[in-house]
Formats: structure tokens, sequence, C-alpha cells
């Protein structure tokens, strides 16, 4: 698989992760407090492990010589994981 390739592949994955880790959060929305953590809890958190290495994997694949088209494709993932992170942070400390 060439570095292109890989470097679509990864994109795909990060915005499939982030999107997990915010429907895990808003979920927790649907649901009275719980005083234990639940299912969504765990798919959030393994969602924001797996981040890490596929986040590495598209910056060493990507194209640096155009770094705003190379950045392009993690908008949409950062603004996902700041979504996600702001309605968890809403959900521990004011629901």
């Amino acid at each position: 698989m060439r570095g292109q390739q890989i470097n679509n592949v990864s994109g795909k994955v990060l915005i499939v992760l982030s999107l997990t880790a915010l429907l895990a959060v808003l979920s927790g929305y649907t649901q009275p407090p719980q005083p234990d953590e639940g299912a969504a809890a765990h798919i959030f958190q393994l969602s924001i492990v797996a981040l890490v290495p596929v986040i590495l994997l598209f910056l060493v694949t990507a194209d640096w010589r155009q770094p705003s088209r190379s950045a392009r494709p993690l908008t949409f993932p950062a603004a996902a994981l700041v979504l996600a992170f702001g309605a968890l942070y809403y959900l521990e400390h004011y629901r």
C-alpha cells in the first residue's frame, strides 16, 4: 500500500473514531445519571486511545510539501473531538 493510500484510509478512520467518541458521549444525555460508568464510557475511552496511533499514522504518511492540503482532513475530526470533550465536560459537571 502506498503512503497516499495509507493516508486516505487513516483519514477516514479518524473520522469514524471521532464520530464514535462524539456519539458515545451524546448517548449519555439520553440516559438518567448512573452511579457507575456504562458501556458508552468504555467505547469513548477506547475510541480516544485508538485515535492516537491513527493520528500518528496520518501525520507520518501526509504529504507535507502541501501543508494546508495535508492538514485539511484533520478539521472535521478535530471539531468532533472538541464537541465530544465539551459535551463530556458538561455532562460530568453540570448534569
